[in-house]
């Protein structure tokens, strides 16, 4: 009686440790899941980086330089310098 036990409490053990293997919190798809997560939250940090360096690297020119006034003045409130003539074509 007693060797019948033991494969049965095997069995047993196998059964749940299987089961904690493909389901619940820490499985297999689970963390496969995660990793995902993962990855598109690591894409999107990477783009936001970039945005970051870009803005970063724009406030240096403000910061710096007067072309870079000049350039924001010329095409976002169509200033012009004295002498010059404006000309607007549509696109």
């Amino acid at each position: 009686m007693r060797f019948r036990i033991v494969p049965m409490v095997m069995v047993v053990l196998l059964i749940i440790l299987q089961y904690q293997l493909w389901s619940g919190r820490g499985s297999i798809p689970d963390v496969a899941r995660q990793r995902d997560q993962l990855d598109a939250a690591m894409a999107a940090n990477a783009k936001a980086a970039a945005a970051n360096e870009r803005l970063a690297s724009e406030v240096r020119d403000l910061q710096e330089g007067l072309e870079m006034v000049e350039e924001r003045a010329r095409t976002e409130l169509g200033m012009v310098k004295p002498n010059e003539v404006f000309v607007q074509s549509a696109k």
